[in-house]
Formats: C-alpha cells, structure tokens, sequence
C-alpha cells in the first residue's frame, strides 16, 4: 500500500509555520509498513487543491491531507475533496451536536460559518475531534454502491485537521487503526550513531553491506559531526523484523567499534557523553570562548547532568582566560588566544578552577574578522583535560560565524566522547 501525504494551507507555503505534520505522518506511515513515495503542500486554492487531490489518487492507494477544515472561506479541503470523489455534502448529526456542545460549553457565540464543520462527505467515515471543532473524514474514492468506506473501496482520502494538538490524536486514535487493517506488515528500524568517522569513510566501510542489501535496508544520514545509518525491516510483525534487524546492527557496532556511541534514535551526543561520566564517575567543566556557553547549554540540556556538571566558565577576553583560567600572560603574548597552548592552559585551568574530573576548553576565531594566513577564519583549538591527562586537537571549519561555532561545539562533544570511551 502506498501512501501520499498532503498539507494544506498558505501559511506553510509562506514559510509562517513549520510543517511538523508532514514528518510525523511519515514516521507513523513507516512503522505500518506504508510506503511514501511523495508528499505535496498546497495553499487554500479550490483549484490547486483538485489537480493535487488528483495527482496523489494517480499515484497512491491512500492520500493523508492535514489542514483545510476550519470554518473561514478559504477553508475548501473537504468540499474539494468532496468534489473530487464524487460526493456531495450533508449534515452530519452528531458532528453537529457536538459543534453546538462545544461552543456551549464555552459559552462562545456559534456563528453561521462554524456550521460548515458538520458537513460531511456522503458515504464517509467521520472521525471524532474532542480537541476542536473540525471533525476529520475518510472519503472513499470510487466506493461501492453502499458507500461503506471500510468495504469495497480500492482509494481514499483521509482528511484531519491542520492544527497538531488536534491532528496527532485523532490519527492515532482513529486513523492508525484503518490503516493498519490496510498495511501488509511491519517496518521497524534501528539508528546505529556514530561520530569521529565523516560520511564518506562511513559508508565505505560499510558498502559490502548496502551493495546486497534487500531486507534489512541500510541508509545512512550525515549530520553535524555525525553519522546515523538506520537499518530498516519489513516483517508480519515487529518481533521478527528485529529478528532481521540483529545481525546487521551487530555487524555494524562490530565495524565502527567505539565509534558508536548509540543504537537509540532518541539519544542525542550530548546524553551519551553524560552517560559516560555517570559510569565513571567524573565530573565535568567546561571553559569557552566564541562559543560563549554554547557547549555547556547542550549539555546542560540533559536530564541529570546535575550529577556531573560542576560549573562552566565563558573567557572571552584575554584577560578573563588569564584571572579565571590561570592562562600564563606569556603564553597569552607569545602564541595568541587561539593556539594550541591557550588551549591546553584553559583545559587545565578549568579543571583546577572547578574541582572537576574533566574539562574541555574552546578557543577560535570565529570571524567574520580576525583571521591571518596562519590562522584563517574558522581556526578552532579545543583541548580536553581528562584525570590531569590533556589532549589539543586543531580544527578548521568553514561558514559563517554562526556555523563556525556550531561545528565546534559538536566537534567538543565527539573529542570529549573519544577521550571518556
């Protein structure tokens, strides 16, 4: 079964809102083993809305469009797709009833327009809303005679309201359950991370694997500083798509070693390297300087880092690295804030300073000024002060400031992950 998925509205063509929808159906359609081949956003256009309709019927079996339902005029997404499935609209009761409730019980005026919403495609499955007032609508296309959406139709438009706290819990409550009675089976799919290897060399050492590739599938994804390969699988069921998924996993952790910092989608750098110190025991302190605190926000982020983070120091000045860190003037005057050894002062210095177990220290020019032959904008020096143990490493990124300095913080996280595995 394919699926296509479709966002309504102008607002998400604007760029005045960001199209969450679009994701988190591709992610449910996923895991029912659906295929999603494309997806369209179209604004609030009778016309555009049609000729979309249209396409995504040609191409799939199910089309899942969020938006459009609401009461203004240019609220067209059901009588559209009304239109273009051959139905014509009537009351429908209960939505009614629940409309008038609704505004009832808020003691808000219904106006005329609102009445709209309890219209439904004849022959159409209505879908409860108890967090608005648009009710969702499964409309088959080309349906029986007896119009049961759930019967003889081979297509159908499933249509849910555009704002998410309303969409997400009616498919999963209503729309999850149909699709599944049409889904052939399972996909279920393993993130392995990785970071220290860059995409290329990743996927190189993995090739055998991605060239006789059939079920699982291996992609990978290049991110900031890392690499996710998801293994995927088709199954009846989930506990045998993991039984596919095993080896490959195993086969992959086995490649990259130590590398892999996580198999769990939902675990970030940062909470690896927070792990890490809670295993062993340590303690942590940071000291920045064009970063200005950005490393310390990521980790802080982490739930419980209160166990292991002791404090953070932002030496923007020279002056500050020295009063602060303890960087020696002479270094100071001699190799410049951005050098390997103001870096390795800083991470000694801030482990002093802070009583902790292990520190990381980021110097750099950040630009857009301030770089020189030797030292071009985009020269970043971080050292890492394990157990009174240091290590420099010299990085050289390119982009804007804000780039710069998001590269950094990434490339700190996976030093430090490689000095504590």
């Amino acid at each position: 079964m394919t699926v296509e998925i479709i966002s309504v509205g102008t607002e998400i063509l604007m760029g005045n809102i960001v199209n969450t929808n679009a994701a988190f159906l591709s992610e449910q359609c996923v895991a029912l083993g659906l295929s999603c081949f494309h997806q369209q956003v179209v604004g609030d256009n009778h016309d555009r809305l049609a000729e979309a309709f249209k396409l995504a019927l040609g191409r799939a079996d199910i089309v899942l469009v969020s938006g459009g339902l609401g009461p203004t005029e240019d609220d067209l997404t059901k009588e559209t797709a009304a239109e273009v499935c051959g139905c014509k609209l009537i009351e429908h009761q209960p939505s009614m009833d629940a409309l008038k409730a609704y505004f009832a019980k808020r003691n808000i005026p219904l106006t005329e327009n609102n009445y709209k919403q309890a219209y439904m495609p004849e022959g159409g499955k209505v879908l409860e809303n108890p967090n608005g007032t648009a009710p969702g609508v499964i409309i088959p296309y080309k349906a029986d005679d007896t119009g049961d959406a759930d019967k003889k139709a081979k297509k159908y438009i499933i249509l849910m309201p555009g704002p998410p706290g309303e969409m997400k819990p009616m498919f999963l409550s209503s729309v999850r359950p149909f699709l599944k009675k049409h889904s052939p089976g399972t996909i279920y799919s393993v993130t392995v991370k990785e970071t220290g290897i860059g995409e290329s060399s990743a996927e190189e050492l993995i090739k055998d694997l991605i060239d006789t590739q059939t079920n699982p599938t291996i992609a990978t994804y290049a991110k900031t500083g890392e690499v996710h390969m998801r293994v995927s699988a088709m199954a009846q069921n989930k506990a045998e798509a993991k039984k596919l998924i095993a080896p490959v996993v195993k086969e992959i952790k086995k490649r990259f070693g130590k590398h892999v910092y996580t198999t769990d989608e939902n675990v970030t750098l940062e909470e690896a390297v927070v792990k890490l110190l809670k295993k062993r025991g340590l303690t942590i302190t940071f000291a920045e300087s064009c970063t200005g605190g950005l490393l310390s926000g990521r980790v802080v982020g982490v739930p419980g880092v209160s166990d292991v983070y002791k404090t953070g120091f932002v030496t923007y000045s020279n002056k500050a690295k020295h009063k602060l860190l303890g960087v020696s003037k002479k270094t100071l005057k001699k190799y410049g804030a951005v050098s390997e050894e103001c870096a390795y002062e800083m991470a000694f210095g801030a482990a002093k300073a802070a009583e902790a177990d292990v520190a990381v220290a980021i110097t750099e020019i950040a630009g857009p000024d301030g770089g020189t032959e030797e030292k071009p904008v985009g020269t970043v020096y971080i050292g890492c002060c394990v157990c009174g143990e240091a290590v420099v490493k010299r990085f050289n990124f390119s982009g804007n400031r804000e780039k710069i300095r998001d590269n950094s913080v990434s490339a700190a996280l996976r030093m430090l992950h490689a000095e504590l595995v």
